[in-house]
């Protein structure tokens, strides 16, 4: 598949800028991987790895597409089945030194057929349900139907980003084994929010994937080879920063909050050298290319010829539902990582 050109690339640079300058409003009772901030600018930002053909549709919505970038951290709140498509417990395939990628196969029916679907919804399923939200996409492209096309963008963006994240790998997900309780939402919330706006968000082009179940398989493998040093870093700096600068204080609204200081995230930030941006820039362009992938495989329907995005009454009745169940803060599933 031949790569797309870039025309007026000066002009697109000034678009981005601006962008990425834009605020994304905080909303202080959304939680989640990444956080609020991380997952809505990992949906922002992949709108402009979008070829031509894509990029006006895509930019005409780019508000939605962030807003909803959250959405499926809210349904954690309202379907028992929703939190194992966030992450996979891969290290619990892998006990007497068994290399878990040798031991699970990537084909959902193999895996079921070796270890039965309930055990896989035990421990995650997020590259298997990466796979089924492409193919999602694909029909709502089919279907020419712009208000799925975008629903279905937004989650699968959530899902892809969550892939990317380490601590979404293994069953030790919150340090909670180790003495190192907190350190989900620290590695991808606090991080991001005081250093993402230095970060690069020039990531290239989206391309075609030809096989997304092998792609994000690849991605979760990546994540994973990365949770030793996420863990190991941070316990070296806690033995050796004082205890009384580890922590700090802050007032976001009307609520005064204990956090992580500044100067320990910063130095936490530099002993991983750039970790938590690169899997942030990966995660932004695996979703452009994953958009992308489903475009050419739904034919590459002319998008400009779309019409507006018209919720049914089914999904604005979903949508209200959704929202009153997240404003109950009964998460279901196991424990939310914050």
């Amino acid at each position: 598949m031949s790569q797309w050109p870039i025309s007026n690339i000066r002009s697109l640079t000034v678009i981005v800028l601006l962008v990425i300058l834009s605020p994304l409003e905080a909303s202080p009772n959304i939680p989640g991987p990444w956080g609020f901030f991380g997952h809505k600018r990992i949906n922002r930002m992949a709108v402009f790895t979008l070829p031509p053909p894509m990029f006006g549709f895509y930019k005409k919505h780019i508000e939605f597409i962030t807003e909803h970038a959250v959405d499926p951290d809210k349904r954690r709140y309202a379907l028992e089945g929703e939190a194992p498509r966030h992450y996979i417990d891969i290290d619990h395939y892998g006990k007497e030194g068994m290399d878990p990628f040798e031991v699970v196969p990537r084909l959902w029916t193999e895996a079921v057929e070796k270890f039965s679907e309930d055990t896989l919804q035990e421990y995650g399923i997020v590259p298997w349900h990466v796979n089924l939200m492409v193919r999602r996409l694909e029909d709502a492209f089919r279907e020419g139907n712009t208000y799925k096309i975008l629903r279905v963008s937004s989650d699968l963006g959530h899902y892809v980003a969550d892939a990317h994240v380490p601590l979404h790998t293994t069953e030790n997900y919150n340090g909670q084994l180790t003495g190192q309780k907190g350190i989900h939402g620290f590695w991808e919330s606090r991080i991001p929010e005081l250093f993402a706006d230095d970060y690069d968000y020039f990531v290239g082009k989206a391309a075609y994937t030809e096989d997304v179940l092998d792609y994000i398989w690849i991605e979760v493998e990546k994540s994973n080879r990365a949770v030793d040093s996420v863990l190991t870093f941070e316990r070296m700096l806690t033995q050796s920063f004082p205890s009384d600068k580890k922590y700090g204080v802050e007032t976001r609204g009307t609520t005064t909050i204990q956090t992580y200081s500044k100067e320990f995230s910063k130095a936490y930030s530099d002993e991983m050298d750039g970790m938590v941006e690169r899997r942030l820039r990966q995660s932004i362009i695996s979703l452009g290319s994953f958009w992308y992938t489903a475009w050419i495989n739904a034919g590459q329907p002319d998008l400009d010829g779309f019409s507006e995005p018209v919720p049914s009454e089914e999904d604005v009745k979903e949508e209200e539902a959704l929202q009153q169940q997240y404003n109950s803060g009964d998460i279901k599933g196991r424990e939310h990582p914050h």
